[in-house]
């Protein structure tokens, strides 16, 4: 077992930031917890199904046996110093995925063997995809029934379209998996039960008596194949290749290190994690073929001060910029921050610029974090990721410099939440505390909002999922002592129009005696594509209206938009130009544009053919097959479309798009249906127009954004 070294200067090159990413229950934390074992930083093996997982540390996590936050940990293997950030699965906290990916530089995706490619599986692979995010591929649980890793692999290559291609193969399947064979060096190696998986024998193939001639002829044809693709990423191997020349080992390790950081190749491990076998040759490709941060491109921003693209190289001497990609509230220090540094050196006491806020802010203690632990150091410097105390003020995606260097970061995109409840407090001291807790989760979660109805007061909370809102008011009562009562769940419905309003006219004209107000706006509204979101256009010319009431006229244009006038919830896919109006030298002021706006904004969408829009969910439910007809009926009976039915293992796998607000309670619907049997999993897809009999419906209801 490797042994922990002290936490000091690690060189750039030997750094690897990386992410454990998967579909809920492919056994992410569970791998983590044998890495952490392994290196040395625990020194036991934590498991999920006892709640006692390291990286799992929150209440509610080791309650339900899930991971909701994101815990980051460092540890250290062959020399080099490895940050882990352990992702959830389930789509609810997509966020800490998102987040976690835009400051990673790798990822090690973990599949379950008998399942392959799940819904979930293709939604981080897409997000990886996204930030062009190197990975290797953890085929995990091969000692479970219908483990089969040659067909995970045609999937993989198949539903996520990746250059995957077997590293090492499974030695036997189901319960007589007994170990790995590294292709490259011909090496078996089989693990050691009775040290917990610490040690292993590596074993020339030829001379492994264990290992069945069936499987070490797989061996060799995966080998060639991995070989070939290697060769095929280098000009001077594929020279050797094609002379029938095997290039040395050295040779190939390194093409395949430059062939995995441009993402030409995926290297796919296989193991169980939970049988204590695969892990170490999973922690060796991290160390050998993901990118440290000297190897990625650099991080790119704009300079506020002259609007022009910077490049800050991932050099400790250079000038100070990181991105805040994270906040917690830690119950022992307070509010913590977690960065990763691109450029620079930060230490303990010194004045950052928080560029987005233009204020500046000291950095306090400067923490490693392991999960919910804490270990205070000095300095940090370009290519860690560490967690401050101190920043006040800094949220998820600002970017923090030196004051004399500002650059803006790219910051990181959210999808917006598609389910709301109502929370009251219980009792007046609730009420006192509540507003504070809610904050305080909202800068926690930025996919986690908050609105107040300003006529009854009344608090809505809006999420991605059902398990999100209900894991966030149980935080309000176990973390902040709030009580709550919650209504029912909401879709987050929208509106948007699907004709056009010219030349349309807001006045507002008040006179009382004394100075009065005077706002005159005429608007143009248009629709935009589906998703595109809002535009406000001042196509105003010859100073009709001054420069000084544009910013009111927006403002006011925005608010109706936030307010819908056919069922009250917010518009979106608008474009709203302004083209002309008047003002009164004496009585116009910003409050009297800003409401003439809004008065043309609501007679706008009036005249423009205005719609709601619901959220669709792409669904996979996977079933027994004799339970498939019902569930597809169900399926139809909620106004499901049916995409495709697959055979997978001894199941079935249907996909569909389906409304949102026809899911409410379908876990139980679908256990009943198929004797508790079936499982199912939803990711938001796409708005789309509700049907005029059903929008009506809705709006009867009497629902509220």
């Amino acid at each position: 077992m490797a042994k922990l070294e002290v936490l000091g200067d690690t060189p750039i090159d030997r750094i690897r930031n990386i992410g454990i990413i998967a579909h809920i229950d492919a056994g992410k934390t569970t791998t983590t917890e044998r890495v952490l074992y392994y290196t040395g930083r625990t020194y036991k093996i934590g498991e999920v199904h006892e709640g006692a997982a390291t990286m799992d540390w929150m209440d509610q996590e080791r309650e339900r046996g899930i991971t909701i936050t994101s815990a980051a940990t460092t540890t250290f293997w062959l020399d080099h110093r490895v940050n882990i950030i352990d992702t959830p699965g389930h789509l609810d906290f997509t966020a800490e995925v998102e987040r976690a990916l835009r400051v990673l530089d790798g990822a090690v995706m973990v599949l379950d063997a008998s399942e392959g490619v799940q819904a979930q599986t293709e939604k981080v692979s897409r997000q990886a995809d996204g930030y062009n995010i190197s990975r290797i591929l953890f085929v995990n649980k091969m000692d479970k029934v219908g483990a089969d890793y040659d067909s995970t692999l045609l999937m993989i290559r198949d539903r996520l379209a990746l250059p995957a291609y077997a590293y090492n193969i499974p030695i036997g399947t189901e319960e007589n998996f007994i170990g790995v064979i590294d292709l490259l060096t011909r090496k078996a190696m089989i693990w050691h039960s009775e040290d917990l998986g610490a040690t292993f024998d590596s074993i020339d193939l030829a001379n492994a008596d264990m290992v069945d001639d069936e499987t070490k002829q797989k061996a060799e044809k995966y080998r060639e194949e991995l070989i070939e693709k290697i060769c095929e990423t280098d000009d001077a191997l594929i020279e050797k290749f094609l002379n029938g020349e095997e290039p040395s080992l050295d040779e190939l390790n390194q093409a395949l290190r430059n062939a995995v950081d441009l993402v030409k190749i995926v290297p796919v491990c296989a193991g169980s994690s939970l049988r204590n076998k695969g892990v170490q040759p999973l922690l060796d490709a991290v160390v050998w073929y993901l990118p440290s941060p000297k190897e990625v491109p650099p991080a790119k921003g704009v300079n506020p001060n002259t609007q022009e693209i910077e490049v800050r190289q991932p050099d400790a001497n250079g000038p100070f910029s990181a991105l805040a990609f994270k906040v917690q509230t830690d119950p022992y220090v307070g509010r913590l921050t977690y960065f990763r540094i691109y450029s620079g050196t930060v230490h303990t006491g010194d004045t950052v610029y928080n560029v987005g806020k233009n204020m500046k802010d000291r950095m306090g203690r400067i923490l490693l974090m392991h999960a919910n632990q804490r270990e205070e150091v000095e300095s940090l410097s370009a290519g860690n990721i560490g967690a401050a105390v101190g920043l006040k003020d800094a949220i998820t995606s600002d970017t923090l410099t030196d004051v004399e260097h500002p650059i803006i970061l790219e910051t990181i995109e959210f999808p917006d939440p598609v389910i709301s409840l109502s929370v009251e407090p219980k009792t007046k001291s609730d009420q006192e505390r509540l507003g504070e807790a809610l904050r305080k989760l909202q800068e926690e979660d930025p996919t986690f909002k908050l609105q107040t109805n300003k006529d009854t007061g009344q608090s809505l909370i809006s999420g991605m999922g059902e398990l999100h809102l209900e894991i966030m008011v149980d935080r309000l009562k176990r973390e902040f002592n709030v009580d709550v009562n919650v209504g029912r769940p909401m879709v987050a419905y929208r509106e948007t129009i699907t004709g056009s309003a010219k030349d349309v006219i807001g006045q507002y004209i008040k006179q009382s005696g004394g100075r009065g107000q005077y706002g005159h706006v005429v608007i143009d509204m248009e629709p935009l594509d589906r998703g595109t979101g809002r535009e406000f256009k001042n196509a105003i010319k010859g100073g009709v209206i001054p420069g000084e009431f544009i910013k009111p006229i927006e403002k006011g244009v925005m608010e109706a938009l936030d307010n819908g006038v056919y069922a009250g919830y917010p518009l979106q896919d608008v474009k709203v130009t302004l083209h002309d109006g008047s003002y009164h030298d004496v009585d116009s002021s910003e409050i009297a544009f800003k409401l003439a706006a809004e008065i043309a904004t609501k007679s706008a969408v009036r005249k423009s053919n205005p719609q709601l829009l619901e959220p669709i969910m792409d669904l996979e439910v996977v079933s027994p097959e004799e339970f498939m007809g019902d569930v597809i009926g169900d399926l139809s009976g909620k106004r499901g479309q049916i995409l495709s039915t697959e055979a997978r293992s001894n199941a079935v796998v249907i996909e569909a798009k389906i409304p949102l607000s026809e899911m409410f309670g379908y876990a139980t619907t679908l256990r009943s249906m198929t004797q508790g049997r079936a499982s199912f999993m939803m990711t938001p897809s796409h708005y789309e127009v509700v049907p005029t009999n059903i929008a009506q419906k809705i709006i009867d209801a009497g629902t509220t954004a």
